[in-house]
């Protein structure tokens, strides 16, 4: 019988495949991180490079960092850019808004079925709107005494 460690390498070497990208052991290990359990997640660099940490694999956030990006370019995953300088990069890749948590800085996915977006502008001359990022900021609502 499989362990648990073994199917979550599994997933991710496949995941990888689907994409073709080389499985390297840092690229398996990351992936087995992220899709390993068969659940989406939202992920910063720094929060995938602390449960890496945590599994004691040896990655450098800078390698963390660029195998993220080569994961966006194949298509694996999307980055959502929060505040204009702050990204998570979420496995889920079909276009859907999500909520940020100004509370403790975390991303979720929102319910795409009660979103309408009626219209929105013409691309510039000689440019196409390739995707629509909402990302629809939360907090909690101040508690009355």
């Amino acid at each position: 019988m499989m362990q648990e460690t073994d199917i979550r390498q599994k997933r991710g070497t496949e995941w990888l495949g689907k994409a073709g990208l080389r499985p390297t052991r840092q690229r398996v290990s990351l992936a087995a991180l992220l899709v390993g359990d068969g659940h989406d997640r939202h992920v910063t660099a720094e929060s995938l490079y602390a449960a890496s940490c945590d599994t004691g694999e040896k990655v450098s956030l800078a390698t963390v960092y660029n195998t993220l990006r080569a994961f966006c370019d194949a298509g694996l995953m999307r980055e959502i850019t929060v505040d204009g300088s702050k990204s998570y990069f979420d496995t889920n890749t079909s276009n859907h808004p999500h909520f940020y948590w100004e509370d403790d800085s975390h991303l979720s996915d929102a319910p795409a079925e009660e979103l309408e977006i009626a219209r929105l502008p013409n691309a510039p001359e000689g440019a196409e709107i390739t995707n629509v990022d909402v990302v629809i900021r939360l907090r909690p609502k101040p508690k009355h005494s």
